[in-house]
Parts: C-alpha cells; sequence; structure tokens
C-alpha cells in the first residue's frame, strides 16, 4: 500500500479547504498580488499597508500589473503558452558561471546583467551576508522538530501543506517588491553576476526573460500546481498521483530561485521595512524543510550556499 493513501490532517483541515493561494486560476498568468485576507503564518502580514516604512509608491499597484500582464500576454504569446513541463527536464535551465549553448542552433549567451547591475547584486550579498543582517531572526534555535513528520500524519498530506504554505508566504513576500521588478532594473532572472534562470517556450527553446515576467510566469506555474485537485488532492478518497514528489521538487526549486533572486537584489527593501527577521527565518524554515525530506539538491542552492552554511553554522538549519 502506498503510503500517501492514509488520512491526514492536511486534507481534512479548514486552512487546507478554505485557504487559496493568492493567484487566479482563471489566467494564465496573474501578477502575484500580496492577499486582502489576514493569515494565521509565522511570516504573515509582510507589508502592512499602515505603516510607515511602506515601499509603495502607489499603495495599490494592481492596475498597472494588469496592464503589464495584457502587454506580456500579446507580445510573448510564445513564451506565456511555455511550461517548466515540455521538457525531459521540466525545470528551467540554470546557467552558473560560463553560459553554454541552449541548442545546437544557437548562439552562446553573454551574462547580460550591466557593470552596475553587477554592483548592486555584489552590494546586496555584502548586505545579506553581513551583521547584524545575518543573525537576525524570529525564531531562536533551529526549524527541526518544525519540519519533522508529525507522528501519525500521512507524509503526503504534510509535505503538500507545507508546499502550499511556502507558496503562499512567498507570494505575499513577493508583493511587497513587485512593482520594483521593472524590465529597465532587472533585464533578467538571475541571482547574481555569474547565475541566470532561463525558461523554456512554446517552441522549446530556453530564453532569457526580465526577472519580474520570468517570476509572474514560474508563481503562476506553481499556483496551477497547488490548485490541481489531481496533484495535491483534498478530498478523503483521492490517493496523490506518483508524480506528485517530483512536481514537489520542481515547485521548490523555483521557490528557491525567486529567494535568490531576492536575497541578490532586494535585500535592501527587505531591511528598509523591518522585515529581515521575518525573511530569514522564512528561508531559513524553506531550507530546513527542504534538507529534512531531501527535496532541493544542493547544488541547485549555489547562489545562496553562503548564506546557508552560515546559518547551519548557527544552528538554524540542521
Amino acid at each position: 500500500m502506498s503510503f500517501f493513501n492514509f488520512k491526514g490532517f492536511g486534507r481534512n483541515s479548514k486552512k487546507n479547504k478554505n485557504q487559496t493561494p493568492t493567484h487566479t486560476q482563471t489566467s494564465q498568468l496573474s501578477p502575484p498580488v500580496a492577499p486582502a485576507t489576514k493569515s494565521n503564518s509565522l511570516y504573515s502580514s509582510p507589508h502592512n499597508s499602515n505603516s510607515k516604512l511602506s515601499l509603495r509608491k502607489n499603495p495599490s499597484p494592481k492596475r498597472q500589473q494588469q496592464q503589464q500582464h495584457q502587454n506580456i500576454t500579446q507580445n510573448n504569446s510564445n513564451v506565456l503558452n511555455g511550461s517548466p513541463e515540455r521538457r525531459s527536464n521540466p525545470i528551467p535551465s540554470i546557467q552558473t558561471n560560463k553560459l553554454q549553448n541552449v541548442s545546437t542552433n544557437s548562439t552562446s549567451h553573454t551574462n547580460a546583467a550591466s557593470p552596475a547591475n553587477s554592483t548592486q547584486s555584489t552590494s546586496q550579498q555584502v548586505m545579506f551576508l553581513s551583521e547584524p543582517f545575518v543573525r537576525t531572526a524570529l525564531v531562536k534555535g533551529s526549524f527541526k522538530t518544525i519540519v519533522q513528520l508529525p507522528k501519525y500524519v500521512d507524509v503526503g498530506e504534510w509535505i503538500a501543506l507545507n508546499v502550499f504554505e511556502f507558496f503562499t508566504n512567498l507570494n505575499q513576500f513577493y508583493g511587497v517588491i513587485a512593482e520594483y521588478v521593472t524590465p529597465e532594473a532587472y533585464p533578467t532572472m538571475n541571482a547574481g553576476p555569474h547565475t541566470d534562470y532561463l525558461w523554456l517556450d512554446a517552441n522549446n527553446r530556453q530564453v532569457l526573460l526580465p526577472a519580474g515576467q520570468y517570476i509572474d510566469l514560474a508563481l503562476t506555474w506553481i499556483n496551477n500546481k497547488v490548485t490541481d485537485k489531481n496533484l495535491f488532492p483534498t478530498q478523503d478518497n483521492v490517493s496523490f498521483p506518483q508524480a506528485f514528489l517530483r512536481d514537489v521538487q520542481r515547485i521548490m526549486i523555483q521557490m528557491f530561485r525567486i529567494f535568490a533572486h531576492i536575497y541578490h537584489h532586494h535585500f535592501d527593501k527587505i531591511v528598509h521595512l523591518s522585515l529581515e527577521a521575518h525573511w530569514n527565518s522564512f528561508f531559513a524554515h524553506f531550507i530546513s524543510f527542504s534538507k529534512e525530506f531531501n527535496i532541493i539538491d544542493r547544488k541547485e542552492m549555489v547562489p545562496l550556499l553562503p548564506l546557508i552554511e552560515n546559518f547551519e553554522q548557527q544552528g538554524k538549519i540542521i
């Protein structure tokens, strides 16, 4: 008998039945917007509209995001129709250091980051690895007992619940800085000057996208996964599919890449909002969960390995 067939609290909990991700299922590319409902999560309310530290120049950029979404939809149909599932390895590729040809018919890419962006990334990295920010956290000690599988709980239910929570909280955090991730400021999706992430379009071609567009596509793809009741079932009589763990790995890798981009390019905004304790604890929780269930390979974590190793030395990650 598969261990995914047992009843777990995840499907029967009110949170799983009533809470929905911040994206709607009706749109192929729904821009991430911080939800209006109040969350009970440890990392809830990363953006408070009443905060004097609010970064938003316009308190409601939703209309601008919708217009941007319409323009992207009209001009980039091949990209929008693309999916990480259109290749044998369904994760958009990571290119570290030297970027290689994506196919026999394509030319090699050079890193598109400008010297200004490279300097900015280096400055951000110094910031999130420096004192006191690197030691700031909401939770003292490690997340080991928090991420471990509770007794009598189905492992599939536990993983599904946590992945859903990680996605919801990451989408909230991104909603705080989304309006600043413009194509002009961030023309490529990268995690530092030596790591670019590529997207696979509808023609099965790897393409460099602006960071904002890549993140919108990734969050929409994740949303479609976690709201798919065939993959993340909510009924007691529906078991988890065989592809569940494989898709969880893909989802977690995509979320890690968003973490990496924000740490390398937007950590100053997190600090400006006094959210570095929330953000660091959220990331430590995410990595601890990944390590507990061996979800993300260590080589995928290269852009943030210095930070992860620092958290391990502090005992935040075990």
